[in-house]
């Protein structure tokens, strides 16, 4: 019994050593291996490249298993495609009008700077006043992004979409209508040619509603005026309440240029309607 003892003791003693022995070698094989890595620029990339990987490959695993959709499904990039600004980088003018039209509209302030800060941008690029691009996208879509006349003008500034294929082409297609960014720039760009068309930012305005042959717009380009002037008073640091009624300002006597136009219409040159006065407006730019 006593030498059964013994040897069982002796046993454990060597298994102790070995394993001492054992790890005394792997913890040295593994620092070996390590200042041999960081002595090699390429290896060192190749074993970072690989634990990024598997890194990445368990969290995938991870979220493909939970049942959390913002988990599962997460985008880290989706951040990226949004239209918006802290409102610490805007200008304190451009901070202000943001701060009013996003009362008066009920939209975020965060898109509304971003569309201010473009609308700045825009402007001063083209020499047209950013209240007034912001006013017009106020009157026709109250910054909407994804509105849609019955006559087919869609997004921000209600663009002919279906007429103004070609201005999208360079912002990816016509889809481009419903991104805010790019259907402002595309607005401005039609209604720079109604102006130059017109001679006259009045007439102009007329143009770009599609009343440039009726007697009647409907009130848009004073809507359009009253409401820049609303947003010049407070960029400028007026007070203009968020409630503030819509005027309309009278427009001022016809310019040459307009009135040529209407003096030159034929009765066939005269639409019918609306939708039809917008579309032979658009297809003349």
């Amino acid at each position: 019994m006593r030498s059964i003892n013994v040897f069982m003791r002796d046993v454990g003693n060597g298994l102790l050593e070995i394993s001492h022995n054992s790890l005394a070698l792997l913890g040295l094989a593994v620092v070996v291996a390590l200042v041999f890595v960081a002595g090699r620029p390429d290896m060192r990339h190749q074993s970072e490249t690989w634990a990024l990987g598997w890194l990445q490959e368990r969290h995938v695993s991870r979220a493909a298993e939970s049942d959390d959709l913002t988990i599962a499904a997460a985008e880290p990039d989706a951040v990226e495609r949004a239209t918006a600004v802290d409102p610490k980088e805007l200008t304190k003018q451009q901070a202000a009008l943001a701060k009013w039209i996003s009362r008066r509209y009920n939209v975020a302030l965060e898109p509304i700077g971003r569309l201010v800060q473009e609308a700045w941008t825009i402007g001063h690029h083209v020499g047209l006043d950013p209240t007034l691009i912001l006013a017009i996208a106020a009157i026709e879509s109250r910054f909407n992004p994804f509105a849609q006349s019955a006559m087919g003008a869609q997004g921000l500034m209600q663009v002919m979409t279906r007429v103004h294929v070609d201005k999208y082409e360079p912002f990816g297609g016509s889809h481009a209508a419903f991104d805010p960014i790019s259907n402002l720039k595309v607005g401005v760009q039609v209604l720079r040619e109604c102006i130059a068309r017109a001679g006259g930012l009045e007439a102009g305005l007329r143009w770009y509603v599609g009343a440039a042959n009726l007697d009647d717009d409907g009130g848009y380009m004073g809507k359009v005026l009253s409401e820049q002037d609303h947003m010049k008073r407070v960029a400028g640091g007026g007070a203009v309440p968020p409630n503030a009624p819509l005027g309309v300002r009278k427009a001022s006597p016809a310019a040459p240029a307009a009135r040529e136009a209407s003096a030159t219409s034929t009765a066939a040159d005269i639409p019918s309607s609306p939708a039809q006065a917008a579309e032979q407006v658009a297809l003349a730019q």
